[in-house]
This record gives structure tokens, C-alpha cells and sequence, in this order.
């Protein structure tokens, strides 16, 4: 018979996001007996008068407001802004030459309030810093593990096998990784050492953008990773967030103007999960997958869902003035953290 596991994200939804929020902020890594049994304890009736009762009408999906903004929410919302373009310069060649410092460590990271997960980050963070450049440049990353681990980088693109970040860089180790910026669009980095689960799902990945040579159209830009944190070690998600922080986006609705063009740069690096997805209400985008040609034909729809490592553009245009919500349609994804709104001014 299989070891009864301690927290399931069933159980987590079980007892309604709020209690089971509080639960684990002051039990995370104890023990979960009494959590356990208070849901075991409830028949699916009363799991579904719960649901329907705390989390769509008292707690709106899970989410409880609050006008505090703490370290792990503002981390989210540097996260959404924040492209780091790396020292530049130029070479005698006239080629564009970027430098960029990376560290890996271990790093407790705030995910939601009163709630912390013992992370392995890139520069201190869950995601890593969000990578840009253009196609072409010439990049020089020097990486730094400073954790207990082994850790490495793997940029997704093009380049030599030997900058593949294929070898584990020891504790206390660096490596710099040397390449030219290829192909134009949407990539990603992450840790490539084994266990893969591990390493990802710690925290060790983040987003990285190559501009085509031809500049896309102006628009209003963000940047969004989804991902989820297995809190009990059982190999479930209990919590889902964009760039790192449940319902960071609820909290503060993201502003915009109505008629102008935004565009969303989005990966998936959920472990444990085989898909995540992104829908937006009340209206469509464009969906560019990888991204890599800006003339390409999108796919004109209102959902998305990314396998791992799977990233694309999205681009919209909010017709008229208003809030319009964006969540994962998957249910528990949502009501666990992964939700937010747009508000068109």
C-alpha cells in the first residue's frame, strides 16, 4: 500500500485556500498530521459547498486582499518590468557585446504571504533574472555557484556544445559562458543538472529574450513565467504562480491603456505538472510560439497551454476600457495562486 502523503494539492483545495494558506505558514516543513485529517475528515458534498461557499464567494477564487506588499510580491511585480540588457559595449568589429553576472545559491523565497520555499535561484530570485539581447550580439555570462550544490546553465538556442551547459559547475566553482545570440525570439535558461525535477522545480530557470534584428512593433511589454511549488516534497504542486508569487496580479490588477498594444513574453517552467495554460476573458490575442519570426503567422485565439520549457509571444490589444481577468484554465491552478487581472484605462 502506497505511503499516505502528507498534503496533496486535493487536500490543500479540500479545507479552501485561505485556511489551507495559514496551515502551511506556520506548519510548512513540521508536521501536517491535523491538516491531513481535518480534510480527510470531509466527504465531497462538503468539499464542494466549501469551494463554491470560501473560495468564489468569500474569498474570490482563493484570493484574500490585502494592501500589504511584501518582499515575495514586489519580487513579482520586478519580475513582470524588469529586462536585464547586461553591460554593454562595443567591439572593434562593430559587433554589440553584452556581459552578464549570474550566481546560483541556496535562497528562502517568499511565495505568498506568511508562506516560504527553500529555493535554488539564480541571483537570489524564482524566476532568474529575465535575459535580453539582440540577435547577433555577442554574450559573455559569468556564472557563480555559490550554493552546496552543483549547479549549470542551460540557455535554449543556438550555440557551440561546449557553452551548452551540459557539465555540473561544482560548489564554489565558475564557469563563463560565450556565444553569439541566435536564433531571434522567445527562449529560456534553467539548470541542467540531474535530477532535472529537482533543479527545476527549486527555482533554477528563467526567461531569455533574443530581439529579431528587425524590431517588433512598439508595445507595452511583460514579462511572465508560470510555475509551481510542491511544498511537501510529494512530487504535487500545492501553490501556482506567475513569476513566482500567488496571485501577485489580484492583489494589483496590471494597468494598461485601451487601443494601445501589449505583448507578453511567457514560458512554462512548471514541474510535476505535464501542461500549464494562459486564457484571457473578454477578449483574443495573438499567440507567436517561440516567437522567433515576427512575421509569422499567429494563432488568433483567447487560450493557450505550453508543455514544459515551451514559451511563446503573446500579443493583445484591449478594445474598450475595463478589467479582464487572466488565469490558468486549469481549475486548481487557478484557485491555487495562478490569477490575476488586466485593468484597461
Amino acid at each position: 500500500m502506497a505511503k499516505e502523503k502528507s498534503v496533496s494539492r486535493r487536500n490543500f483545495l479540500k479545507i479552501g485556500a485561505v485556511g489551507a494558506f495559514a496551515t502551511l505558514s506556520s506548519t510548512l516543513f513540521g508536521s501536517l498530521t491535523s491538516f491531513q485529517k481535518s480534510a480527510n475528515a470531509m466527504d465531497k458534498h462538503q468539499v464542494h459547498a466549501g469551494l463554491n461557499t470560501q473560495l468564489h464567494e468569500g474569498m474570490k477564487h482563493g484570493f484574500v486582499p490585502s494592501s500589504e506588499q511584501t518582499v515575495g510580491y514586489k519580487a513579482a511585480w520586478d519580475a513582470l518590468t524588469n529586462f536585464d540588457y547586461g553591460k554593454v559595449s562595443t567591439l572593434p568589429n562593430g559587433q554589440t557585446f553584452r556581459e552578464y553576472e549570474i550566481t546560483a545559491r541556496e535562497t528562502e523565497v517568499e511565495i505568498s504571504k506568511g508562506i516560504k520555499f527553500p529555493g535554488w535561484a539564480y541571483n537570489g530570485r524564482i524566476p532568474g533574472p529575465t535575459i535580453r539581447c539582440t540577435e547577433g550580439d555577442l554574450l559573455r555570462v559569468k556564472f557563480k555557484n555559490l550554493s552546496a550544490h552543483p549547479h549549470s546553465i542551460h540557455f535554449h538556442g543556438i550555440h557551440p556544445t561546449n557553452m551548452d551547459g551540459l557539465e555540473a559547475i561544482a560548489p564554489g566553482g565558475e564557469f563563463v559562458y560565450e556565444f553569439e545570440a541566435k536564433p531571434g525570439g522567445m527562449h529560456l535558461y534553467h539548470c541542467h543538472v540531474a535530477p532535472l525535477a529537482r533543479h527545476i522545480h527549486k527555482g533554477l530557470y528563467g526567461n531569455f529574450i533574443i530581439d529579431p534584428k528587425k524590431p517588433r512593433a512598439a508595445a507595452r511589454e511583460f514579462n511572465m513565467v508560470m510555475n509551481g511549488y510542491d511544498l511537501d516534497l510529494d512530487g504535487e504542486n500545492e501553490v501556482y504562480t506567475v513569476n513566482g508569487y500567488a496571485f501577485a496580479y489580484m492583489q494589483e490588477a496590471i494597468k494598461v491603456k485601451a487601443g494601445e498594444l501589449v505583448r507578453i513574453y511567457l514560458s512554462n517552467l512548471t514541474e510535476f505538472d505535464l501542461i500549464n495554460s494562459f486564457h484571457l476573458h473578454a477578449n483574443f490575442f495573438n499567440y507567436f510560439a517561440t516567437g522567433a519570426d515576427p512575421e509569422a503567422r499567429p494563432n488568433y485565439t483567447d487560450t493557450i497551454m505550453q508543455c514544459q520549457g515551451e514559451r511563446g509571444i503573446l500579443e493583445i490589444v484591449f478594445p474598450v476600457p475595463g478589467k479582464y481577468m487572466f488565469h490558468a484554465h486549469q481549475s486548481e491552478f487557478a484557485e491555487l495562486g495562478w490569477m490575476g487581472f488586466f485593468v484597461a484605462e
